[in-house]
């Protein structure tokens, strides 16, 4: 029985893949994604900004491959990158035979739209020949004129009806190394179809709130819908979806993944929307931390409490935490406990000496446990 029950999450049972290095599924963590917005095309380029991603902690990056330049563009992208790279297909077959070829490690492809059972049966032997696994990405926006004139509209029997006559091929074929999306940008829709699909198969659910918005619109919109699925156990992969630099889909998915306790990755700041108690500028200091604590990978809580009515209550619970005081000198914790006083002028710059210090120990004391 969980001391805290209430915070439980029990996962959907389902089978594991893998996606290059990265495993999707079963007890593996839940995976975070984005998708390069750069011509695939201009290699320098594309890189750059999976390297970007790499550092803002992605496990996969997704790269689109229109044409033959851009699928045949991945032998040189993949050499020079760490992340396991998914190659985005549509409609032409030898764009996935293409993409594996040249070391893509997952192939987002509709078999239901590539042609014939022949034509599907050469990407899935390619797939096999070079170690590649599958997503069958269902979109409320692209769904089978058939399936359409049968509900009238899209709705999310359709779309689990779309993604299951997808899954049937490959399971014809003896493919069975795929994972499933059904997104929509209308939440109600996207997590009514994720319901029923996670219900009608165990095949890795990779998440997503399709064309979600700018970064406001578009963060709040996936927390509400990918936050209720992960809540509730379902999802093994996601992307966040935002008109916005596709380094900022990463920070957010890791923010919804650390809100839920399902991931722990870098500082996650616990502070006070600030008020006339504040012992010093709250918004501005946590603005400041943000950025200057971004480097860090380890996962570490930060209290900033800018008064003393909630501060040492929140101080209690996380690794390093402060608590405003009057006279511009204010009460530092360590694990919970006061420890010393810090005044305004210097507290941003030891609170980031705190924080690398104690991560450097962490990390010390994990590579000597390997």
């Amino acid at each position: 029985m969980s001391v805290r029950p209430y915070r439980d999450i029990e996962r959907r049972v389902s089978r594991k893949i893998r996606v290059g290095k990265v495993e999707v599924g079963g007890d593996a963590p839940i995976s975070v994604q984005s998708m390069t917005n750069t011509l695939t095309t201009d290699v320098a380029a594309t890189v750059a900004q999976i390297h970007r991603l790499e550092e803002a902690g992605a496990d996969i990056v997704r790269v689109s491959c229109p044409d033959q330049e851009s699928s045949l563009a991945l032998k040189d992208i993949v050499k020079q990158v760490s992340v396991p790279v998914v190659a985005d297909i549509h409609f032409h077959y030898k764009r996935a035979i293409e993409a594996a070829e040249s070391g893509a490690a997952c192939l987002r492809i509709n078999p239901g739209n590539i042609g014939s059972t022949d034509r599907v049966r050469e990407v899935v032997k390619a797939a096999q020949d070079h170690g590649c696994s599958m997503r069958i990405g269902v979109n409320a926006g692209s769904l089978e004129r058939e399936l359409l004139e049968k509900y009238g509209e899209p709705c999310p029997e359709a779309m689990v009806e779309s993604a299951l006559n997808h899954a049937r091929i490959l399971e014809d074929l003896d493919f069975r190394e795929f994972k499933i999306s059904v997104k929509a940008s209308d939440v109600f829709l996207a997590v009514a179809a994720y319901y029923g699909l996670a219900e009608a198969c165990d095949y890795p659910l990779h998440l997503g709130i399709t064309e979600a918005g700018g970064l406001r619109g578009g963060t709040v919109k996936s927390a509400i819908g990918m936050g209720n699925l992960l809540w509730a156990g379902i999802g093994d992969t996601l992307r966040v979806s935002l008109s916005a630099d596709p380094v900022e889909e990463i920070h957010v998915g890791f923010d919804i993944l650390k809100s839920l306790g399902l991931r722990t990755r870098g500082v996650q700041i616990i502070s006070c929307p600030s008020c006339a108690r504040q012992g010093f500028n709250v918004v501005d200091t946590v603005a400041e931390l943000e950025k200057r604590l971004a480097h860090i990978s380890t996962p570490i809580s930060l209290s900033i409490i800018g008064c003393i009515v909630n501060g040492p209550g929140e101080a209690r619970e996380t690794d390093i935490g402060l608590t405003g005081g009057g006279g511009g000198n204010h009460k530092m914790y360590i694990s919970g406990r006061p420890d010393h006083n810090v005044s305004t002028e210097k507290m941003v710059d030891h609170i980031v000496e705190l924080v690398e210090e104690r991560a450097a120990k962490i990390e010390a004391a994990k590579a000597a446990a390997e």
